[in-house]
């Protein structure tokens, strides 16, 4: 065989192998012109080949054409593997799970707490298991004292329902007893060492010297916690001293607060550190999987010496990637910052990318659980966009959002020669959904149209007639599409004069849009979705005596 004829055979061999044995002259022409740039030249001479050597590899047998290919080394790349997204299946055992959704109650939910509530809840669902809301509130000084309330508020939107709700600062007394139970076992220590001294320490592996006291020395110091000086000790879990990461070295299980707790008040001094607090709550709720990001790794392998110390069985644990999202505020101490000072209407403000606001854009709850579910637990960080969340979110308002009129900035306009009188213009409330009727706009020769839409040239009045305008003036043209349809009219939105209402957008950046809409928006309630055509889809907020308020959710 010449070099030719062994590349041809050589294509032969891969397209019988990936076709049970038996080659295809085209495809075996299209493999090497897609991949031997060079012998593009030399088509006509290859196509009458290809067919040739085609014929002799099929007439091999597969264990002849096995060996051929091992001869001229012809091996078959296995396809790439699609991305794998949505929720893979939890590791270990799938009976009588509990799962935990345990936020810090700093603000209402944003987005990102949907990372962590939405894959516990689904794995719930999936297995008929028990889902426990755990509110951390064990930092005074993170506790904002109404998202108590809004947490689960949040979640009920997002439509989980927990089988359980547990505050952490009703269980001091469970956390004061398993803290003496690790001292007794000799498995954590009272330590007197000021902060910086500790830390030269532990940076250079030394043990600190309060680690060689007695059990005895340690209670008796237990016993007078609460009467020190916040700063003055704190009780330690032993570790490795010598772990690779310093963090993880002899951390702090328990410190003393002088802070005014929301539910506590002033009851207790000392406060469990959220390692401890946490490790001694999953087991006692028996969380069989604990799935937490990855920023907590370190935090999941120091929970694990407590685990040791008192002999208690390890949940699974999973860890996720963290969860971007362009142009948005996820950060809940500034948002307070920016509420405080004024930049933020509150914490729905359109701009902050808190549950409470998305909701009141009308992004549909069914819209963020199938996200966040299709994103999964895996450790890879993802990104996601507004752009998705809207693809998304179309596909549950397609359906429901009836279509009405809405022009900005209105201009009245009189048509000039038009003697047609009055006529009803019929519109369906919605093209796919013509049972739920139709909508009435009168027009009687005089109309609204936003502002931008009045521009030199042919118009139509969607459904109505036709127009040239030519500055102020506006002359009528025709009344069928027809007779637009040649000369490119532009269709544009119009709102009667006789019968509209004043209409308020609250646009997703917090501008204003104002304008008219027709006067079949007055049968909506609050909470209705619409799709203001040319504009976008949008929720009615608030009634009040002169106008319509919506908020404007994506196009």
């Amino acid at each position: 065989m010449n070099d030719l004829e062994k590349i041809v055979y050589k294509h032969a061999l891969l397209n019988a192998a990936k076709h049970k044995g038996s080659a295809n002259p085209g495809a075996v022409m299209g493999s090497i012109m897609s991949n031997e740039e060079e012998l593009r030249s030399r088509a006509k001479e290859i196509g009458p080949l290809a067919g040739k050597i085609v014929a002799q590899v099929n007439a091999l047998s597969s264990e002849e054409q096995a060996s051929e290919m091992e001869k001229y080394g012809v091996e078959v790349q296995e396809k790439k593997q699609k991305k794998e997204t949505g929720l893979q299946e939890l590791p270990g055992s799938h009976e009588n799970i509990v799962l935990r959704f345990a936020p810090n109650p700093s603000g209402p939910l944003h987005i990102g707490h949907s990372r962590a509530a939405v894959p516990n809840a689904e794995y719930v669902k999936r297995h008929n298991g028990k889902l426990i809301l755990r509110i951390e509130d064990t930092d005074p000084k993170r506790v904002f004292e109404p998202a108590y309330e809004m947490i689960p508020e949040d979640l009920k939107w997002l439509g989980i329902n927990p089988d359980e709700v547990i505050y952490q600062s009703d269980r001091f007394e469970i956390y004061y007893d398993y803290a003496c139970q690790l001292i007794e076992k000799g498995a954590a220590y009272m330590c007197t060492c000021d902060g910086a001294t500790f830390k030269e320490l532990k940076d250079n592996c030394k043990p600190c010297p309060c680690r060689d006291n007695s059990v005895e020395e340690n209670m008796e110091l237990w016993e007078k916690f609460d009467k020190m000086d916040a700063g003055e000790a704190v009780l330690r879990v032993k570790t490795d001293i010598n772990h690779k990461n310093p963090a993880i070295r002899d951390w702090v299980a328990m410190r003393l607060v002088d802070e005014v707790h929301p539910r506590l008040k002033t009851k207790y001094r000392i406060y469990p550190m959220m390692n401890f607090s946490v490790a001694v709550d999953d087991h006692l709720m028996g969380m069989t999987h604990v799935l937490r990001g990855k920023d907590h790794l370190a935090n999941s392998e120091k929970q694990k010496y407590l685990y040791d110390h008192m002999g208690w069985d390890l949940p699974e644990f999973i860890h996720y990637g963290r969860l971007k999202m362009e142009d948005i505020a996820l950060s809940t101490s500034k948002a307070m910052e920016g509420i405080e000072n004024g930049t933020y209407s509150g914490w729905d403000d359109p701009r902050l990318g808190t549950l409470r606001a998305i909701a009141r854009r009308g992004i549909d709850p069914k819209t963020i659980y199938q996200l966040i579910t299709e994103i999964g637990v895996k450790m890879a960080d993802s990104a996601i966009s507004w752009k998705k969340i809207y693809g998304l979110n179309r596909n549950f308002l397609e359906p429901i959002a009836n279509r009405y009129f809405f022009c900005e900035n209105p201009v009245k306009i009189e048509v000039d020669g038009y003697d047609g009188g009055k006529v009803d213009i019929e519109r369906p409330l919605h093209a796919d959904h013509l049972d739920r009727g139709n909508r009435i706009l009168p027009f009687t020769g005089s109309a609204y149209l936003a502002s931008s839409d009045v521009e030199d040239g042919i118009s139509r009045l969607m459904d109505a007639v036709n127009v040239e305008i030519k500055g102020d003036e506006i002359k009528y043209h025709s009344t069928s599409f027809e007779d637009t349809r040649d000369v490119k009219a532009r269709i544009i939105q119009w709102v009667p004069v006789e019968d509209n209402v004043n209409v308020k957008i609250v646009m997703d950046d917090a501008s204003i849009k104002t304008g008219l809409g027709e006067s079949a928006l007055k049968d909506l309630k609050v909470g209705d979705v619409v799709q203001f055509e040319r504009v976008g889809f949008a929720k009615l907020d608030e009634i009040t005596d002169s106008e319509l308020i919506f908020y404007f959710a994506h196009k």
